[in-house]
């Protein structure tokens, strides 16, 4: 086995890999002040971000869920690999060559799975692209050219071509040092007869590739009459690659969505093509699957769910087109984002579309016109007679609480009011009455309606949370608020508390939770560490945590934003003093107590000790008091 990477090598990986470019890779961020970005949390569903990263710390926390960490600790959870595997791969992006600590340099066949499995797809995608050029794939390169695309659009999406003989990519693949045990679990062989043979043999090629750019896939289309397989095949699912979890363009697509909060979903890797290369560089596509709840939360994070996004479903105009967009209505509300429906004349697709009429035609119809709630209303509203009063009524039985689930109100007044038009009802304010009632109904009962509660702020989600640690802490209590706002200064700003800071006890914090984040700064080695490096200072407070809870509350103290807006010695002053002066006075009312107890009858030299104790306790809370943090 290979050993442990070199602690400087790691260390060299976090700085040279900042994480707000890692996390942006994954998700929209946005300024959230002090330095800090935020946005959609990718470890768990939600309408506000609570997402927060700290690009001059290197660490991210999230308030909602309370996953935390540094650079490292993000992709092993978001990718699901193992700590060498991210170390290995985030050196290969900065190039670093790493050292271990036994048996030397790390042979490629004792890498990370994940890690192997990328690379065998990374190695086929580029053969499959050389093999377009052969004279075989002449077929390959024709059905392409027919639909518009020329070698520029071929070689920008990664389009290939896989060999029709039987074991062409698996031999090559073995020639790379890859074992047939990682060819058949990567999907991109199959088990044949006498040992692997290829999966995709006499198709076009395209790769498929995660948010972060990583081939995971193929979709392999179909070119030969004599082929018997399926017009589309794409690669099983495999420890990699999950069709419900990936979207066909989103690493070409995803800073566009991000910058425009817009976004077209299409249904084919042609179209997605066609879209592009018209100018529509928001366009994806799932892979051979419905769109659905994980798609979705691809998108939110690149959105963000504000007011102004926009997702653009195409879909053919055939009954199997109405049913993939009345599936995706079904997930609507999940979005934040208006969501419309776009359908080309004649039913045709993009691809098609821009071969017929050009460029311009594909802009057109992605242009949003109709919202997909209105066709999903309209396809309600065929299916009843709406001659008869009960075909009327039953018709809004149905599509009433559709209008109700409509998150805004101003919109959701218009759309009943459209339906009202719908289904021939002259009494327009007896269809929006109707829908009011189902919205109220469902927010009384706490479903999605059009006035949400007012979303938590991160230190409000924090402090109200119940603590595996100790009781739950709320703000409202001035002892826990200063505690948290001194660990907050200790953690973030080191200098500005030390060395004073390191003189205080455990027990001078009198929450469970900000006593343990005490223990581990002093296991730490204390936060005048943070003045010479404050990256590896977090990373050591981190490590020296017992557990993770602690560890987390560590990150999320060590993010959160500091409650004033200028920061300086005498502001930190101010909190150190005030946590030792309610330590101080907390021992004195200890100390009173005891001489309470004593009484005057007990022994002399006990009595004075006790008494020469508390005179000491209130000249020091007096000294606090009139000098301040000079006094500590």
């Amino acid at each position: 086995m290979a050993g442990r990477i070199n602690d400087e090598d790691v260390k060299a990986v976090r700085d040279a890999v900042p994480i707000d470019a890692v996390v942006s890779e994954y998700l929209q961020l946005r300024n959230a002040g002090g330095g800090n970005l935020k946005g959609l949390c990718p470890f768990h569903d939600e309408k506000s971000p609570s997402f927060q990263v700290s690009p001059s710390k290197g660490l991210f926390h999230c308030f909602g869920c309370q996953e935390g960490g540094d650079t490292i600790t993000f992709v092993m959870k978001v990718d699901h690999l193992s700590f060498s595997e991210v170390v290995e791969r985030l050196a290969g992006q900065a190039g670093i060559t790493l050292r271990y600590e036994e048996g030397g340099y790390n042979p490629s066949h004792q890498r990370g799975e994940r890690i192997r499995l990328v690379e065998a797809h990374k190695v086929a995608a580029q053969f499959y692209m050389d093999q377009l050029e052969s004279a075989e794939a002449e077929i390959g390169r024709k059905f392409l050219a027919e639909r518009g695309f020329d070698q520029a659009a071929a070689a920008h999406f990664g389009v290939g071509y896989s060999p029709a003989g039987w074991d062409h990519l698996t031999r090559f693949l073995r020639g790379k040092g890859f074992t047939d045990k990682e060819l058949i679990t990567s999907g991109i062989s199959q088990e044949g007869r006498r040992g692997p043979i290829d999966r995709f043999r006499g198709r076009l090629m395209w790769p498929i590739r995660d948010i972060g750019g990583e081939v995971v896939g193929f979709g392999a289309r179909r070119l030969r009459e004599d082929d018997n397989g399926p017009k589309y095949l794409n690669t099983p699912e495999t420890p990699i690659y999950r069709k419900s979890q990936v979207l066909y363009g989103i690493d070409l697509a995803k800073k566009e969505i991000a910058k425009s909060s817009r976004a077209v979903v299409v249904e084919g890797y042609t179209d997605v093509m066609a879209c592009h290369l018209a100018g529509i560089t928001t366009a994806i596509a799932t892979c051979g699957t419905a769109f659905g709840s994980d798609h979705i939360k691809i998108l939110r994070r690149l959105l963000m769910d504000n007011g102004s996004a926009r997702v653009i479903f195409t879909f053919d105009g055939d009954s199997a087109g109405q049913k993939a967009a009345l599936r995706a209505f079904e997930d609507d509300q999940k979005f934040a984002a208006e969501t419309y429906i776009a359908v080309a004349p004649d039913g045709m697709d993009p691809c098609d579309l821009r071969l017929a009429k050009g460029d311009e035609a594909v802009a057109d119809l992605v242009e949003p016109r109709t919202p997909l709630f209105e066709f999903a209303l309209r396809h309600i509203v065929s299916r009843y007679d709406l001659e008869t009063p009960a075909g009327r009524a039953a018709a809004l039985d149905e599509a009433a609480p559709v209008v109700a689930r409509i998150k805004n109100s101003g919109a959701q007044h218009e759309v009943a009011v459209q339906l009202a038009g719908m289904l021939g009802i002259l009494d327009t304010q007896f269809v929006v009455k109707r829908v009011s009632q189902l919205a109220r109904w469902a927010r009384d009962r706490g479903g999605r309606g059009p006035a949400p509660a007012r979303p938590q702020q991160p230190y409000e989600a924090a402090a109200t949370r119940a603590s595996a640690a100790g009781p739950a802490l709320t703000l409202r209590n001035p002892v826990y608020a200063t505690e948290r706002e001194l660990l907050k200064l200790a953690l973030q700003r080191p200098e500005l508390v030390s060395p004073a800071f390191d003189a205080y006890g455990v027990d001078e914090f009198t929450a469970a939770p900000y006593a343990a984040v005490r223990e581990a700064i002093i296991e730490a080695g204390g936060a005048d560490l943070g003045t010479q490096d404050p990256q590896a200072y977090l990373v050591r407070v981190r490590e020296a945590a017992p557990d993770d809870a602690v560890r987390a509350m560590v990150t999320e103290l060590a993010v959160e934003a500091i409650l004033r807006r200028s920061v300086d010695e005498v502001y930190a002053g101010q909190q150190l003093v005030a946590v030792r002066r309610r330590a101080v006075d907390r021992r004195i009312r200890d100390v009173q107590g005891s001489l309470t107890r004593l009484g005057t009858h007990s022994d002399p030299a006990r009595l004075s000790a006790v008494q020469e104790e508390l005179m000491v306790l209130q000249r020091y809370d007096r000294a606090l008091q009139d000098l301040g943090a000079q006094a500590l």
